[in-house]
């Protein structure tokens, strides 16, 4: 894995990042918020909710794919500087038509590096995520799998300090489930804050440090891992914990 340590004294830090009363709204309709939030230089949080309760606006509105109806979002340094040093992957990750090699360069030539550096720093990047064999493959080629190693090894190759996912594992097997895991817990152990969208509460388990639950567009509870797990403070998150259909 490409390391996303960050040298000392060369840049401060993007984070925390403090959500102060955020909403997005549509059409009238409040889709999240209002959100009071701070994220910690440090963690790997996931975020867990049902379906349609806010969890991806979220995300989108963290990064900055959304922008706040009301209330505000401040990073530790201008919001320009910290654009530059984070990264999103999406649930089902958009290739480019070029080979494996070149998708992963990208970020890197765009940003003013030569092409047989990027192409080299790709090169590494891509056999830290077991890639190696579909260097020269096109991109459209690669299995669901596959593709979401591309998009992690794209995501990180600028060593962004955050990296946010929403469900990079729906839809694979258990083995492409097992791979992903390890890149990110590579990827945390080496600098990088992760906050991250899954339904797999197995997952959810195994990765996170907190937890945020959202429910009806509402961050209902923020919490350690083991205190969410093993006792939330709401009925709301038992249910959902339980299995139950919630409302």
């Amino acid at each position: 894995m490409v390391k996303a340590q960050h040298l000392p004294n060369q840049t401060p830090s993007i984070l925390p990042l403090k959500l102060q009363g955020a909403c997005v709204k549509r059409r009238g309709h409040t889709l999240i918020g209002p959100v009071d939030l701070t994220l910690g230089r440090d963690g790997f949080t996931i975020i867990l909710g049902p379906n349609g309760a806010g969890k991806t606006t979220l995300l989108r509105l963290m990064h900055g794919l959304e922008r706040p109806s009301a209330g505000r979002l401040d990073w530790n340094v201008p919001e320009v500087q910290a654009r530059a040093h984070q990264a999103y992957v999406f649930q089902h990750p958009t290739l480019m038509r070029r080979t494996v090699v070149d998708n992963v360069a990208y970020p890197l030539v765009i940003h003013g590096a030569p092409r047989a550096l990027a192409r080299a720093r790709a090169t590494e990047a891509l056999a830290q995520v077991g890639l190696s064999e579909h260097v020269t493959q096109r991109a459209s080629a690669l299995s669901g799998g596959e593709r979401q190693k591309l998009a992690l090894a794209r995501a990180l190759i600028r060593r962004p300090e955050i990296l946010f996912l929403d469900e990079p594992c729906a839809s694979l097997d258990g083995a492409a489930t097992r791979d992903i895991e390890a890149i990110l817990n590579r990827a945390h152990a080496n600098g990088t804050r992760i906050v991250m969208i899954t339904h797999d509460l197995g997952q959810a388990r195994r990765l996170a440090r907190d937890v945020l639950f959202i429910y009806k567009g509402r961050l209902h509870e923020a919490a350690p891992a083991d205190t969410f797990f093993d006792g939330p403070a709401t009925a709301e998150a038992q249910a959902f914990l339980n299995g139950d259909i919630l409302l």
